[in-house]
């Protein structure tokens, strides 16, 4: 295990007044430690639930940043054809293959940045883009599948049948990767993302092999109905706006507004309509509607990486650490930061704290152990205390070192632009785990 710590008492780089501010306004100590499970899956994209301490893991990929290629990009290869169980307190990890599951259910399952959530002992599981071998085409699914989180993990590790836990609706209103899936009590939101139907083409739709590709623009709503082991979208319903909702592959964060409605932002994105470059703005999903904030422009960590959400209630004060990833904008020595419109892989750990109408956003010293954290997703630590549901309580923090999680899985870049060079072995899945401690410093 290599700890790496950062004591976030001052910015190096800031003059002492701002570093003053700046641990008023971030009182703690962020530690990442480098750990490995035995036989633990190189996966990235992919959808994961929790239950027993476990890990629930389906779908995403086994290689690293898609190429450029047409004939190579997002191929067949590289998906994930297995179902894993890990329990990263024991160091053992347990898989199921597709093989005997119906097809629409494996080609579902072998997808990539399917939209996901966990509901108690369901985990809801959203489109998906990848091969289908039944289409001999590369297409987002037009599928939501519900599995029963307990049940699947016990016959994982029990080496039975999974085909009982699972249940499937076609939807064509479901088909969409690169969004994001969360729910508001019974309601499930379906935020942005895309339909994309064929090869990937850096060049266009209309070269190669050609492809269609449509923005979702919308926030979608919808409650589930479970009947004979059956499922049916109810209460459908749909936000459009082509404009501000134009975006995927971004993060969507648990929020706490009016300090105790539970809500969700939307952070960043791509891309925009006139140029291929990161939302800077960001959408607030709440009440049943949402808010576009044109005031705070944020200038870090763009695409869909590992966040950790807490808040506050002694100080009203909801805070999201992002964790590497892929971004338009890197810090550098004067404290400032530098644009890069090839828009690279990022070590930088950044923050954004809300607190009323305020909102702020700065770089912590401590850098990711490499260029990871893109695709990865944060894992919660069972003993974490949780101020509602996705969101830690920060009150909780004491000066006592605490585990609240993990950051797992992912892309692992050798460097930072490497599209237009990859040939596939500059980047692969990444293996790693990644544990993060915290304490107050107040």
């Amino acid at each position: 295990m290599k700890p790496i710590t950062a004591f976030i008492l001052l910015m190096m780089v800031m003059p002492t007044s701002n570093a003053q501010k700046l641990n008023k306004e971030f009182p703690y100590s962020i530690r990442l430690e480098q750990a490995a499970i035995d036989s633990f899956p190189a996966l990235q994209s992919f959808s994961i639930a929790t239950a027993q301490g476990k890990w629930l893991m389906i779908g995403g990929r086994t290689d690293g940043l898609h190429r450029k290629q047409p004939w190579a990009t997002f191929d067949e290869a590289g998906q994930n054809k297995f179902i894993y169980v890990a329990d990263p307190v024991n160091n053992k990890v347990w898989k199921t293959s597709l093989q005997n599951l119906p097809v629409s259910v494996i080609e579902q399952f072998q997808s990539t940045n399917m939209g996901f959530c966990q509901m108690d002992n369901r985990l809801v599981l959203t489109g998906g883009y990848g091969y289908s071998q039944s289409n001999d085409e590369h297409i987002t699914f037009p599928y939501l599948t519900v599995i029963q989180v307990n049940e699947m993990i016990n016959a994982i590790i029990n080496d039975q049948p999974i085909a009982d836990f699972i249940t499937q609706v076609k939807d064509e209103r479901m088909a969409i990767t690169g969004g994001r899936l969360a729910h508001l009590k019974d309601t499930l939101i379906l935020a942005g993302g895309q339909r994309f139907d064929g090869r990937y083409n850096p060049m266009g739709p209309d070269h190669g092999p050609g492809f269609t590709q449509v923005y979702s623009n919308e926030i979608r709503k919808f409650t589930l109905n479970f009947s004979d082991k059956m499922v049916a979208v109810k209460n459908y319903n749909a936000i459009r706006d082509s404009i501000n909702l134009h975006r995927r592959d971004y993060n969507l964060v648990p929020q706490v507004f009016n300090k105790s409605e539970l809500g969700f932002t939307m952070f960043s994105g791509v891309f925009k309509y006139n140029v291929d470059l990161p939302y800077t703005n960001f959408v607030d999903i709440a009440s049943g509607s949402y808010v576009l904030n044109n005031d705070f422009e944020q200038k870090l960590n763009h695409y869909h990486s590992a966040v950790m959400p807490f808040y506050s209630k002694n100080t009203n004060a909801m805070t999201a650490v992002f964790f590497g990833g892929i971004a338009q904008y890197s810090p550098n020595k004067n404290g400032k930061v530098k644009s890069n419109t090839n828009v690279p892989f990022t070590k930088t750990i950044s923050v954004i704290i809300r607190k009323e109408a305020s909102v702020k956003e700065f770089s912590l010293p401590l850098e990711m152990p490499g260029y990871l954290g893109a695709a990865a997703e944060f894992v919660y630590n069972p003993g974490a205390n949780m101020y509602l549901e996705g969101i830690i309580d920060a009150d909780a923090f004491s000066n006592k070192e605490i585990l609240v999680g993990y950051i797992v899985g992912g892309i692992n870049s050798t460097d930072k632009n490497i599209f237009w060079i990859n040939s596939g072995k500059e980047s692969s899945a990444s293996g790693e785990i990644i544990k993060v401690y915290i304490k107050s410093i107040r």
